[in-house]
């Protein structure tokens, strides 16, 4: 498994496997719910337990225990994931149509086609478009009372996109083997018994401590108080960076108007000068980006692999909180 992290050595599988305490709790629930057995996804978050537990917890309220079907929430998963460039997530997305019993769908989508179905290319064209700051998501292509479990869904993978474009390699099985249909058939009918069987909404909110309601948008629903735990834990690897840092990251974010930085990255903080605000900022807008050097010139004894993973999490969330914000829904509430 170690073969599939970049920049830290998170636990071993043995070492995850013997977990104790909350981190134990997730990883039981990630097996019976989503059929994988500590996928490297969630263990390279396991060395903050803190951002584990409430980054499992959105992913499962609203793909998996949220409203609506499961075909339709991991088309827009994986539009968010192709938008994002991350093709680790938009492989294991395929994977996941097949596990739902689309087939056909899966493959078409693999081959780089559009849905036929006009629901669905509405539903993967809706994914891209959430990565824009400020897009307008109305009309929904999902009825409305889906909102929130859709919008947690296509959050939530803003947020584990970057995590694992930063943090894992692109291979989502050894030797990049998801290439080959049948393979990603096999992988898809090994988790149908669990994709097709469903969740109990709310299980995973026990796993949190103490979170608020969350936004609006996800009132009244399991997929607010995991969001809002989310925000909280990775929001308070701030502490990482100074005042100038901080302000430099905001700013940043607030200009971005979601596109993928240039080859060359013209105005990002210098490495030598601001490693820590390159870092963060690299998580937010291009994290498949992040080089040995960049983690290298942060790196100093006291800065752990945890350390690392709560820096790139303040990053990724920082562009997730720009792109929710902004969100243009209320007219698709009215």
């Amino acid at each position: 498994m170690t073969t599939h992290f970049r920049h830290t050595r998170p636990p071993s599988p043995k070492s995850a496997k013997s977990a104790t305490g909350r981190t134990a709790e997730v990883f039981d629930q990630i097996a019976v719910d989503f059929g994988i057995d500590r996928p490297p996804t969630f263990v390279v978050l396991s060395s903050v337990p803190e951002l584990l537990a409430p980054a499992w917890a959105l992913m499962r309220e609203s793909l998996i225990a949220g409203d609506g079907s499961r075909t339709g929430k991991e088309l827009a998963a994986l539009g968010v994931s192709l938008a994002n460039k991350c093709p680790f997530c938009a492989d294991a997305h395929t994977v996941l149509l097949h596990a739902t019993g689309d087939h056909a769908l899966a493959e078409h989508l693999a081959r780089g086609g559009t849905p036929e179905n006009e629901e669905h290319a509405r539903v993967l064209d809706w994914g891209r478009r959430t990565r824009v700051p400020g897009a307008t998501l109305a009309p929904y292509p999902f009825p409305p009372d889906q909102a929130p479990a859709y919008l947690g869904t296509a959050l939530a993978f803003h947020f584990i996109n970057r995590i694992v474009s930063a943090l894992l390699t692109e291979q989502l099985l050894p030797g990049n083997a998801q290439r080959f249909r049948a393979v990603r058939s096999l992988a898809g009918r090994s988790v149908a018994r669990t994709v097709r069987r469903g969740a109990v909404p709310g299980a995973a909110l026990p796993l949190l401590d103490a979170p608020g309601p969350g936004p609006d948008w996800a009132a009244g629903t399991p997929v607010g108080p995991a969001y809002d735990a989310l925000r909280t834990a990775a929001l308070a690897g701030a502490d990482l960076l100074d005042t100038d840092d901080l302000t430099l990251v905001r700013e940043t974010l607030w200009a971005w108007d979601g596109g993928h930085p240039p080859v060359v990255l013209r105005g990002f903080p210098n490495r030598r000068e601001r490693p820590a605000a390159r870092l963060a900022v690299l998580a937010a807008l291009a994290p498949y980006r992040i080089t040995e050097e960049d983690v290298a010139a942060w790196r100093e004894p006291s800065r752990s692999d945890a350390s690392l993973v709560r820096l790139v999490a303040y990053g990724a969330f920082a562009a997730v909180e720009r792109i929710e914000t902004t969100m243009r829904i209320p007219a698709a509430r009215a």
